[in-house]
């Protein structure tokens, strides 16, 4: 690849959606042990979206480019690597988290979080080559590019910190890419679920997905009665991506030894729960920070034996990517948002 070569770039000058632009980059080349990979599909997440607008790192310096979700082919390698081009891959959310539990050096580097360096909205980027991970032959780039962050997260949720069986009972609160994803792994596990969301549309969505109970938390003041009712009783394993509207609900539907999965903190990043319910009943709260290489390889193979399509709301062309994040903001679409790079 000739270095004077040119690719796109999604490049965050300022905070705001005004702030994004389309950059021309120089195509970066592989050092030894990476792979140059033609990025074709990326997907957004709701932290690509919090960063944009300054919240999720305030002190992040500028410019940097966006994004964590992508997928594509391998173009070339460096020194020591012997990955075939054409390869079609996945680039994960923790490059550098091979297996095992999450240490700070395996926290470093993560793509485009603003203060680790340049994500991977771009039609070219670098990575570990025994990093990625090859697709199944029937999913699409687009399909692919949903699965790094919000796919991994609902995974090891649900498989790296306990075992499951069929019947065991799921609370999985709204209908965003996490969510979803849970939704489709818990029912390819055997699981019962019970899912929330502000939208009856949405929830209809869920039901076709396999949901076995819905509630709206918008119309339903008592929507955790109602959902417990749903479930038929306290419940295994909560879903939780409020954290400080909804985390003390999510640890009152809890069984005896049942865990409240925290993946996100929509509502606010504090939270009030009832200490002696989680002693008297020795519920446990798990943080979930998407997941290793090792546990996503999984994913996707798991994925890949069940023939599970991802469920995607919206695509974009990249020059769209302010309709992209607006279309985020606005909480309108069921499933994930993509952005395609051909």
């Amino acid at each position: 690849m000739e270095a004077h070569l040119r690719s796109r770039a999604l490049v965050l000058n300022r905070f705001g959606l005004e702030g994004l632009a389309l950059e021309d980059r120089p195509v970066p080349e592989p050092g030894p042990g990476e792979a140059l990979v033609k990025v074709h599909a990326v997907s957004l997440n709701r932290r690509d979206l919090l960063l944009v607008e300054g919240t999720y790192a305030p002190r992040q310096p500028f410019p940097v480019v966006v994004g964590s979700d992508a997928a594509g082919e391998v173009v070339s390698a460096g020194e020591g690597v012997d990955i075939v081009p054409g390869t079609r891959v996945l680039v994960p959310f923790f490059p550098q988290w091979s297996n095992g539990d999450l240490t700070r050096e395996a926290m470093w580097p993560v793509y485009g979080d603003g203060i680790c360096g340049d994500g991977v909205f771009r039609d070219h980027i670098t990575v570990p080559a025994e990093a990625l991970i090859p697709l199944p032959e029937y999913l699409t780039f687009e399909e692919a590019a949903t699965l790094p962050c919000a796919g991994a997260t609902a995974w090891s949720a649900l498989t790296d910190f306990e075992t499951f069986k069929p019947g065991d009972r799921l609370l999985v609160q709204g209908t965003g890419g996490v969510s979803v994803f849970a939704l489709q792994f818990a029912r390819m596990l055997g699981l019962s679920v019970v899912i929330t969301s502000s939208s009856d549309e949405k929830l209809e969505t869920a039901r076709a997905l396999g949901a076995d109970g819905l509630v709206n938390y918008r119309t339903d003041a008592g929507w955790a009665q109602a959902a417990r009712s749903l479930a038929g009783g306290p419940v295994d394993a909560v879903i939780d991506v409020g954290g400080t509207e909804t985390l003390d609900a999510s640890i009152r539907m809890l069984k005896p030894n049942g865990t409240a999965f925290l993946v996100g903190v929509l509502s606010g990043a504090s939270a009030s729960i009832l200490l002696p319910l989680v002693v008297m009943r020795r519920v446990r709260l798990q943080g979930v920070t998407v997941a290793s290489v090792a546990s996503t390889r999984r994913m996707v193979e798991a994925v890949g034996d069940a023939g599970l399509k991802p469920v995607i709301g919206e695509t974009f062309p990249l020059e769209r990517y302010r309709d992209a994040f607006q279309a985020m903001r606005d909480n309108r679409v069921f499933g994930k948002i993509v952005m395609t790079l051909d």
